[in-house]
């Protein structure tokens, strides 16, 4: 008789043949920093999470770094919004600041020999700046207009690269992004900054918690230019168009519902793949672990170690601090 069972029989042998690992270095911490606020924000749909005002930020950034954290992934909440999202493009504004910082402190912890840096990702996106909600511009028909977004996402990426960043990640789905952003990197001297690009990105339900981590003013939907869930595909031919275009990694967003897709992505991808665990799929282990339905940290080492299997080099995801810290307890 066969006895698979053989390599079950206790933790030491099953950590020996363990197929997947989970590495701190894999995961990516999502921030949000908003503009004008004296203390961190609690998120009500997302516990623990919080929008950071720019005294608190520091402190989370250093806590990402000590846990070992592969990197952070940067967003912004300005005071004012407008119909343009120039407080997107603004050299001074809240997310190019908080990208100044967050280099600072990785610098100085790298030089000082504490820590062996992590990478320092933003948010290449108009959303958080509009007063609309949308990821772009809009034509005169309310409509986003993609041709007219492409010169404002250039612009964001060079500011972005700029105040630090070492990665830019375009997450509005426009057509055309990540070439016009690696031109614009390009010319600006910033050859060596890197392109996430949100290549699969699904009009998901999923988001919804991030709606409110962002003050979203979004009227709508954003169904015309993110993708349809019916569709794997039409995903692997977006990663396909940003790789050509020369995106350095590609996403697949949100993840879990979409593991096929990741799959997919990840047979075909000559570079990294990664994959965020969004807002509503973080709300809603929490939500059950509050109620005592499930195990939390069974749960979420569970899932994330789902996405990881799936294909995904890197996992953005909200917990990605604390378990950092439980992988280095368990080492």
């Amino acid at each position: 008789m066969l006895r698979p069972r053989r390599l079950r029989t206790n933790p030491a042998m099953r950590r020996l043949v363990a197929e997947t690992r989970l590495h701190a270095r894999d995961l990516v911490l999502p921030m949000f920093v908003k503009e004008g606020i004296d203390a961190p924000h609690p998120i009500a749909s997302m516990p623990g999470v919080v929008q950071h005002s720019e005294a608190s930020f520091p402190g989370a950034v250093r806590e990402a770094l000590a846990a070992g954290v592969g990197g952070i992934m940067l967003f912004g909440i300005p005071a004012v919004r407008d119909a343009a999202g120039s407080a997107g493009t603004d050299p001074d504004g809240v997310l190019q600041r908080a990208l100044r910082t967050a280099r600072s402190i990785v610098d100085s912890e790298v030089a000082a020999g504490t820590s062996q840096g992590l990478v320092v990702m933003a948010d290449t996106c108009l959303d958080e700046f509009t007063d609309h909600g949308h990821c772009g511009v809009l034509d005169d028909q309310g409509r986003v207009d993609n041709d007219a977004t492409l010169p404002v996402y250039a612009a964001m990426a060079v500011e972005q690269a700029r105040a630090g960043a070492d990665v830019v990640a375009p997450s509005g789905m426009m057509d055309g992004q990540v070439a016009v952003i690696r031109d614009a990197l390009d010319d600006a001297g910033f050859g060596d900054v890197a392109i996430l690009a949100y290549s699969a990105k699904y009009a998901s339900a999923f988001y919804g918690p991030f709606r409110e981590a962002v003050d979203s003013a979004l009227q709508g939907d954003r169904r015309t230019y993110q993708m349809d869930a019916a569709n794997g595909r039409e995903g692997e031919r977006e990663a396909d168009i940003d790789l050509a275009e020369g995106a350095d990694m590609v996403m697949v967003k949100p993840a879990g519902s979409y593991l096929d897709v990741l799959a997919r992505v990840a047979e075909r991808s000559d570079v990294p793949v990664a994959a965020y665990q969004v807002s509503g799929e973080y709300a809603m282990i929490e939500a059950a672990a509050a109620n005592g339905w499930i195990d939390r940290r069974g749960a979420i080492l569970e899932s994330v170690l789902g996405i990881r299997r799936a294909g995904a080099n890197v996992v953005l995801t909200y917990w990605a601090t604390e378990i950092a810290a439980w992988l280095a307890a368990d080492a």
